[in-house]
């Protein structure tokens, strides 16, 4: 689920063009925005970023070849799809389902989902089991489908990998109801998502982090913010080493780079 691929202005010829051209013209479409290297420098990380602004099809991209093609563990992003085929299935009743799953005692689905309990997820995918979690990446055609033998950690393990690009193509989907899910699944999980809401913005994120099989730290944060009824869809992917804050680093990039573009007033 390529986002360059599936929105018309943005086919992976026409960048590719892009990057030829760059020299002599200023495409409408694609800002490459190589500034963002400093936010990323300032916390030791590397990464990609990409912003696309839906109501003008501008799309603004920090790294671009990493971006779309590398891929990477999706960590507890994947709660998203977790949580999708979950809820679709039965298997969570509802935002309110609780289990107990570890020593600390019984937990709520939405503050599983919001504080990222991996044991929580582990046991839905046990519930909803291999054959059908396997339906579901190969209809949502998510990363590399592969799951390996292990149902309840294949998002941990390196079985499965996704690109940035792959990441904004599904979560743009889900703001729009577009997903092979019920209308209910999908709000439900768009919800779960939402982590900040005011009279400037409304923000919907979900956050990844683990270690590559080289040890070095991994981070994303994948979502939308809102301003004036108006989305702008989001993924950041970093890199640092083992002993890297990657959590605080990388929201400290995230919100440098929303800041930088005239976000959390209000006025986009």
């Amino acid at each position: 689920m390529r986002f360059l691929k599936f929105s018309s202005s943005f086919s992976l010829t026409f960048v590719s063009i892009v990057l030829l051209v760059l020299q002599a013209c200023s495409p409408n479409n694609v800002t490459l925005q190589n500034e963002y290297k400093k936010y990323f420098d300032e916390t030791a990380t590397t990464g990609s970023f990409g912003l696309f602004d839906n109501g003008s099809g501008e799309f603004y991209i920090y790294n671009l070849a990493q971006f779309k093609d590398s891929s990477y563990v999706p960590f507890s992003t994947f709660e998203i799809v977790n949580a999708l085929v979950g809820i679709e299935t039965g298997r969570i009743v509802d935002d309110k389902m609780i289990l107990s799953v570890d020593s600390a005692g019984p937990i709520r689905m939405d503050s599983a989902f919001k504080q990222t309990s991996t044991p929580y997820f582990m046991e839905v995918a046990r519930r909803i089991g291999k054959d059908t979690m396997q339906h579901f990446l190969d209809s949502l055609q998510y990363g590399t489908k592969s799951m390996g033998s292990a149902i309840d950690s294949f998002w941990y393990n390196n079985k499965l990998v996704i690109t940035p690009d792959e990441q904004l193509g599904l979560v743009k989907k889900l703001y729009f109801g577009q997903l092979p899910f019920q209308k209910r699944s999908q709000e439900m999980v768009k919800m779960l998502m939402l982590q900040t809401a005011n009279t400037n913005y409304k923000l919907s994120y979900k956050t990844g982090f683990g270690y590559k099989q080289n040890g070095k730290a991994v981070g994303w944060i994948v979502g939308w913010i809102e301003e004036n009824k108006h989305p702008y869809f989001f993924v950041l992917q970093t890199e640092g080493a083992a002993n890297t804050d990657i959590k605080t680093a990388s929201m400290t990039v995230f919100n440098k780079i929303l800041k930088s573009q005239g976000f959390f007033e209000g006025k986009r």
